[in-house]
């Protein structure tokens, strides 16, 4: 038997802290997983956080939709096993460490001990552990942080490596460059995380130089203007890059500059130059005469004389020092002709390596001038050797002119020296190899919003570039290649393939450290390890770490060993069916999961993936400290709880689009869906409980057909909504499933269903309707909390488990559907729900209609709510008598009829029509005008009218000169409304204004049973408490008659009442006495 028990107040912060007590004790989460063992497999992936960090609100967000959408599939019989994990490696945790202990460079960290430095790294990374394991049991996101995967365990590792073998042996691994900013005081390249963190604003020195043509047969002499702020890497140009498309002239000195020229530089009377035409006037300072306008294509192949002939040696470069197109080059700025130093700038080196330019450093990695790059650099700092560059160049006539250049520009966030665009050794997965199978597999995923997947992320597929994986840290995943002199390389898949190179090396002679089974996959430990090529020659490992990007691409496979506790695990946890983030891992995480499975798997890696917005606040401004509006999500756990946290970040807006988050909305969905819902079910359960009447017993309860037509309409929408719901989640809209549930909570359940069916719960023996409602409401309530569960996950499991003794979250779905189909919609038969009566559904929505034009009809004539009208009827439209009782009692109307005839309560006025009036009467028609006035029967006037018999002032009147406005008669008041979807229909509704004794006394009566309901709210008296009554009504006040003073007790439960009718008023600030205001006349009463 279940018999709940009576509901007290709702406190969000205590019941959440209990629930997840309960949770803990009970191993909720755990029974709900092994509850569905038998269900089919719904694979999640958890994104690894670093434990470096504290979570923020973006974290509440991101793991709401994680959490709900595998709770809802868990709840549709699916096996949902959740898997934390944890990020662990890379630049956020060294920063964090070299911030703590001043390392401020690379020498800096050795001095201190590469093997203490990254022992302070592995600490590091739990520093905030705690804190997420706390936010993560407070917002209820449920996942197994007992058994995570964290990424610099030597199982995660090790498959890691595992990978890059795969990677190797399909020759998709590769060594080249990539261009990162660098600092050379440090030796360090730098992320575009760090880059951030240092940019100043410097006014630097920018040039235009003139690139002589040489052996040009179209052009001769002609010289093209580049422009660039780094005049340091000039002595590494190695080509010219025009845009195709783009037109360009060649012009001719015609006149000596002006004495206003600024600076070095110049141009001879005669001398050609060639530039973009859109610039020509930004750029030159001399009078010149346009030569030829031509298109960029027809420069390309040009040759030029290098500015700095012995800086870069030609080698077999067929392409060096000419003039090529690139798509990318525009007029926005510059002089459209884009100088190339392929080892120091990013697009530089991919244009290099495209078309074949030599790929030399001027500069070597102290940021200084190699030798014989000019006899002025050479042993030089770049930086310092701008104003030389200039000078040489000037003395060349290869400078036409300098301007200083006011620019933002990064600068090393450790020493504040400007960083240098430098191409450093690095590894690369050929991604291009595999574009197609790329774009073969996202187009297999189901994406929300779908426009990611077809826009963003594809796009960036379809331009995708290799993948420069390493990176020059210490604290990684370390690149396990070894090299031999010759550039021989062998990568190393597993430990124990590493043990036996290590065994084959120390044969070879070569001393080695010991390689046990647990040895450990970090640098120092396994830099230390020289293996031998197949001749006998010592390899050295790569000193590189990978990407912390490729770590958390591997987490599919990795976080179960794969494959080295064999293929089982991953078999049924692959590919994955759904990962959600926030749209900036467009080019990360979800990348590199697709990125590593098409490479080592070539398979698709997941089937779903929600992209969430990005999280703003209330005024749609970024979150930041020092803007001082970043949201403490512990600020509304405390107080309004995680289940409206939660439902407000899932109803506030679609999950793709920017969320600005409101912490007035929290409050809001707090008041106005959790605290409306408590209301219902303590209205129900208390009832329930003073009854012992037991919601589960199906067998004992009435059956729906039997039922009143309130009850069978709130069951038919309980059916709807969630069907839509359910179709909703499917889709992805879950901000529409919200509303739309929200919104039958609180108007269709609560202000509606229940508001009209209080006094059914009142009555003390147990009718059948008394049974009916609280079967009806227990069967709604209960389905509304398996809907609400996997979004807003505390309060439903406590009404839930007082309802019906089993947690909401080992209860099924509602909805019966396919949870794994492709829209995942509804089933037609829905056999968990309560029956669906569209009829019943639209007359209810009729009479909701007819109740809300009854109060607008209220309001224009001034009349108050509660007092009642004698009688109302309704004109057109479908029969509703099986609702007049309850539309009367809405209404506050004596009876509710049908009526047929409109014009039974409504009469005509004559209205002149002046413009045709005049025309017929002119001077005459004040008289007309005054005669129409004085007809006392307006209804024989309009039929004389229409028969040509009316003579007014000695003019006929016809049926164009009147105009006629239907008016309602005296004593009545209506509305006309519009019903019907393909159909419409008018549908009135008519009431009676009239005012008697017997109206008014009814009327004070309500009013007085109001204010006493709500003195007894305010007492906090139980519903079956009976009080004593006092009423004072003064003289003038509307006679309250007995039957109506005996109601007013029945209603209060007033066991002893007294009625003061012209008595003393009593003082109104004496203690116990309320009063009230009714027409002027104010009441007093007591409650005691």
């Amino acid at each position: 038997m279940t018999v709940p028990s009576p509901a007290g107040d709702y406190d969000p912060v205590s019941l959440e802290e209990q629930g997840i007590e309960r949770w803990r004790t009970e191993q909720t989460f755990a029974r709900s997983i092994e509850l569905r063992q038998g269900g089919k497999p719904f694979i999640f992936l958890e994104g690894p956080p670093t434990a470096n960090g504290k979570p923020g609100i973006h974290h509440v967000v991101a793991r709401t939709y994680k959490d709900l959408v595998c709770r809802w599939k868990a709840m549709q019989g699916c096996f949902v096993e959740r898997k934390g994990g944890w990020d662990t490696h890379g630049l956020p945790v060294e920063i964090e460490v070299q911030k703590r202990l001043n390392l401020m460079s690379n020498e800096e960290i050795l001095e201190f001990g590469m093997a203490e430095f990254n022992e302070e790294c592995r600490n590091s990374v739990w520093t905030y552990e705690d804190a997420w394991r706390k936010m993560t049991e407070r917002m209820a996101f449920w996942v197994d942080l007992d058994n995570p995967y964290v990424t610099l365990h030597n199982e995660y590792v090790e498959s890691c490596w595992w990978a890059l073998g795969k990677m190797f042996e399909k020759d998709l691994l590769y060594r080249g460059h990539k261009v990162l900013p660098y600092c050379p005081q440090t030796g360090t390249s730098y992320s575009s995380h760090e880059v951030a963190l240092g940019y100043k604003e410097v006014e630097e020195p920018s040039v235009y130089v003139k690139f002589k043509l040489e052996d040009s047969t179209r052009f001769k002499d002609a010289s093209i203007i580049a422009w660039t702020t780094t005049p340091w890497t000039l002595p590494g140009n190695v080509g010219l890059a025009v845009g195709p498309e783009v037109t360009y002239i060649r012009v001719k000195v015609t006149e000596v500059a002006s004495d206003s020229w600024d600076g070095r530089g110049g141009a001879e009377v005669g001398e050609e130059m060639i530039l973009a035409k859109d610039l020509f006037k930004e750029v030159i300072r001399h009078q010149c005469e346009i030569v030829e306008e031509f298109p960029g294509s027809d420069l390309v192949g040009e040759a030029y004389t290098p500015l700095f002939p012995s800086a870069v040696d030609r080698g077999d470069s067929d392409s060096a020092w000419t003039v090529v197109g690139a798509d990318w080059v525009t007029t926005t700025d510059g002089t459209g002709v884009v100088h190339t130093a392929v080892m120091y700038g990013e697009d530089d080196y991919l244009l290099g390596m495209e078309v074949g330019f030599p790929a030399q450093h001027t500069v070597d990695m102290e940021g200084r001038f190699f030798s014989g790059t000019h006899s002025i650099l050479d042993g030089r700092y770049v930086k310092d050797c701008d104003d030389d560059i200039i000078d040489l160049l000037a003395e060349e006539n290869l400078l036409y002119r300098e301007k200083m250049y006011v620019h933002d520009y990064p600068h090393c966030w450790r020493t504040g020296h400007p960083l240098l665009y430098y191409a450093m050794d690095s590894w690369f997965v050929r991604m291009t190899a595999v574009r197609e199978r790329l774009l073969e597999f996202n187009g297999q995923v189901e994406w929300a919003p779908d426009w990611v997947g077809e826009g963003r992320f594809g796009e960036w597929l379809r331009n995708v570039k290799d993948w420069a994986i390493s990176r020059e840290r210490f604290w990684g995943t370390p690149l396990p290649v070894w090299r031999d002199e010759e550039g021989g390389m062998k990568c190393i898949s597993s430990i124990e393939e590493l043990q036996a190179e290590v065994v084959k090396a120390v044969n070879a002679g070569i001393e080695n450290p010991e390689c046990p089974d647990d040895v450990d996959l970090h640098r120092p430990v396994v830099d230390e390890f020289i293996l031998v090529n197949d001749h006998g020659k010592p390899m050295h490992r790569e000193p590189f770490v990978m990407d912390c990007w490729f770590d958390s691409g591997c987490a599919f496979f990795a976080q179960w060993h794969h494959p080295f506790d064999g293929d089982e695990k991953l078999s049924e946890n692959f590919p994955i069916d759904y990962i959600c983030e926030g749209v900036d891992q467009t080019r990360g995480w979800f990348y590199t999961l697709l990125a590593v499975s098409t490479t080592v798997f070539d398979s698709i890696c997941y089937k779903r993936c929600l992209s969430l917005g990005l999280i703003l606040d209330a005024e749609g401004k970024k979150m930041s400290k020092s803007k001082g509006n970043v949201v403490d999500p512990w600020d509304h756990f405390n107080r309004e709880g995680a289940d409206a946290t939660r439902w407000y970040m899932m109803s506030a807006g679609a999950p793709w689009n920017p969320m600005k988050f409101d912490p007035n909305g929290v409050r809001e969905t707090y008041a106005k869906m959790f605290l409306t819902l408590w209301n219902v079910y303590k209205f129900h359960v208390d009832y329930a409980a003073l009854d012992g009447f037991d919601g589960e017993k199906s067998e004992s309860l009435p059956p729906v057909e039997e039922r009143s037509p309130l009850d069978r309409w709130i069951l038919s929408r309980m059916h709807t909504v969630a069907r839509n719901y359910h179709d909703q989640f499917a889709n992805w809209e879950f901000h529409k499933a919200g509303r739309d549930l929200e919104d039958f909570v609180v108007n269709d359940l609560s202000n509606w269903y229940v508001r009209r069916s209080r006094r059914r719960l009142w009555d003390e023996n147990e009718s059948n309707d008394k049974i009916s409602c609280q079967a009806t409401l227990h069967e709604v309530i209960r389905t509304v909390c398996r809907l609400i569960a996997p979004v807003s996950p505390f309060m439903v499991d406590e009404i839930h488990l007082n309802l019906t003794g089993e947690s909401v979250h080992l209860s099924d779905w509602p909805v019966e559907a396919d949870a794994f189909a492709e829209n995942g919609v509804a089933y037609d038969s829905q056999p968990n729900l309560p029956p669906f009566n569209a009829a019943i559904e639209s007359k209810m929505a009729l009479v909701r209609q007819l109740a809300e034009t009854g109060r607008r009809i209220r309001v224009d004539a001034k009349r108050r709510q509660r007092l009642p009208c004698l009688e109302g009827w309704i004109v057109g439209g479908p029969e509703l008598e099986e609702f007049h009782d309850l539309l009367s009692e809405e209404l506050n109307v004596e009876t509710i009829s049908t009526e047929d005839d409109l014009d039974r309560f409504q009469k005509i006025e004559l209205q002149p029509n002046r413009k045709a009036l005049g025309k017929k009467c002119r001077s005459d028609l004040p008289k007309v005008l005054a005669a129409l006035e004085e007809i006392d029967d307006p209804e024989v006037a309009w039929d004389d009218i229409q028969s040509g018999r009316m003579v007014l002032a000695g003019y006929t009147l016809d049926a164009g000169d009147i105009e006629i406005r239907r008016v309602e008669r005296t004593g009545y008041s209506a509305k006309t409304i519009e019903v019907g979807e393909e159909v419409k229909v008018d549908v009135s509704l008519v009431l009676d204004m009239s005012v008697d004794e017997a109206l008014l006394s009814k009327g004070l009566a309500r009013d007085i049973i109001r204010r006493i309901q709500q003195k007894r709210k305010d007492l906090d008296l139980e519903i079956e408490a009976t009080i004593s009554l006092q009423v004072w009504v003064p003289i003038g006040c509307p006679e309250l008659v007995e039957v109506d003073w005996a109601w007013i007790k029945s209603e209060t439960r007033a066991e002893n009442a007294i009625l003061n009718t012209g008595a003393e008023i009593p003082d109104d600030d004496e203690e116990g006495i309320d009063s009230f205001v009714v027409d002027d006349d104010t009441i007093y009463f007591s409650v005691n």
